[in-house]
C-alpha cells in the first residue's frame, strides 16, 4: 500500500516529539533554577538580617529575659548588705561615741572625814582660798557663825554668775566649815541668830533633820534699797568637831529697773539643800588637831 502526500500536508518527521520534550525540559528547568537562585538569595539576605540585628542589639536584653526567682533574689541580697553593718563600721561608730560625763562630782577630804556631791558646772574652791563671797550688806564675805574661834573653811561651791538672768541674782554658794574648839554642847549654838522677827529680837536656832543628820539652823538676813543677803547656818558634831554648813544668796536689791525680777529664793535655796543632804562624813582616822587639808575632788555618781 502506497502512501500519497498531499502538498498542503507537513511532512512527518521522527525526531519531533524529541525536540519537543527536550525543549519543554529545558525551559522547565530554567524557571525552577532562577526560583531556587532567588529563594537562595532572599534566605541569605534573611539570615544576614538577623545575624546584623543580633549583633546590634542591646545585651540588656538577654538579662531581661531572667527568670523571676533569680531577679527577686538579687534585690533581697543588696538590701541584706546595705542594712548589716559590717564590722569595722560597728567598731568606728563605737568608738567615736563620745563618753557622757557624769552631772554631778564628788570632793571628799581625807582629815575631815567630809564628802558631798555638786554639779559639775558649779564652781568649787578649798583650804584658805576657799572663804565664800557673799553680795552682802556692809561685807564681802559671809563670816562663820561658831561660838567660839578656831574655825577653819573646808571648802566652799559657787554658782554660775548666769544661773537666774533676767532676775536680781548676783550670788550663791554652799560653804563647809570645821571647828575642832567647840564642844558638843557649844555646836549647838551660833554666835548670832535670826533677827527677822518683828521685836528684833534674836530666834532660837531650831532642830532640823537633813537626810539622816540632826543639825541645829539658824539664818540670818539683811538688806538696803541695792542689795540683800541671806545666809542659813547648819550645825552638826561628829568625830570631835563641830561641822559649820552655811547657804548663801546674794541679790542687787529691791530696786529693779528694765523688767529685772526678783530671784525665785526657794529655788535657789532648794539646789544648795540638796548638795547639804548629799554630805557625808567618815569616822576619823587622824589625829583631831589636824587641820583638813586641801581636798581632791574624783568624779562621782548621781
Amino acid at each position: 500500500m502506497t502512501t500519497t502526500w498531499k502538498s498542503g500536508d507537513k511532512k512527518p518527521s521522527n525526531h519531533e516529539p524529541n525536540n519537543t520534550v527536550s525543549g519543554t525540559m529545558l525551559s522547565s528547568w530554567s524557571r525552577q533554577q532562577k526560583l531556587a537562585m532567588i529563594a537562595g538569595f532572599a534566605i541569605l539576605g534573611l539570615l544576614l538580617a538577623v545575624s546584623a540585628c543580633s549583633k546590634q542589639g542591646p545585651k540588656p536584653a538577654l538579662v531581661g529575659v531572667s527568670s523571676p526567682a533569680s531577679s527577686s533574689a538579687t534585690p533581697a541580697i543588696a538590701v541584706t548588705a546595705a542594712t548589716t553593718p559590717t564590722a569595722a563600721a560597728v567598731h568606728a561608730r563605737v568608738k567615736k561615741t563620745p563618753k557622757k560625763r557624769p552631772a554631778n562630782v564628788t570632793y571628799s577630804d581625807a582629815n575631815s572625814g567630809l564628802s558631798f556631791l555638786y554639779p559639775r558646772k558649779f564652781g568649787l574652791t578649798s583650804g584658805d582660798t576657799a572663804q565664800p563671797q557673799l553680795a552682802a550688806v556692809g561685807r564681802n564675805e559671809a563670816p562663820m557663825n561658831f561660838v567660839q574661834t578656831g574655825g577653819v573653811t573646808v571648802a566652799t561651791v559657787v554658782l554660775p554668775g548666769g544661773s537666774y538672768p533676767g532676775t536680781d541674782f548676783a550670788s550663791a554658794f554652799f560653804n563647809v566649815n570645821v571647828n575642832r574648839s567647840v564642844s558638843e554642847q557649844e555646836c549647838a549654838h551660833f554666835a548670832f541668830v535670826d533677827t527677822r522677827n518683828a521685836d528684833g529680837e534674836p530666834v532660837d536656832a531650831e532642830k532640823v533633820k537633813i537626810g539622816s543628820t540632826d543639825m541645829e539652823m539658824t539664818s540670818d538676813f539683811s538688806a538696803n534699797a541695792i542689795k540683800q543677803a541671806e545666809t542659813q547656818y547648819y550645825h552638826s558634831y561628829e568625830n570631835g568637831a563641830c561641822y559649820e554648813y552655811v547657804l548663801g544668796l546674794g541679790a542687787e536689791g529691791f530696786a529693779t529697773e528694765g523688767g529685772i525680777e526678783h530671784v525665785n529664793r526657794d529655788e535657789v535655796f532648794a539646789k544648795l539643800e540638796k548638795i547639804l543632804a548629799s554630805v557625808k562624813i567618815k569616822p576619823a582616822e587622824t589625829e583631831h588637831g589636824a587641820e583638813p587639808s586641801i581636798a581632791t575632788i574624783a568624779a562621782g555618781k548621781e
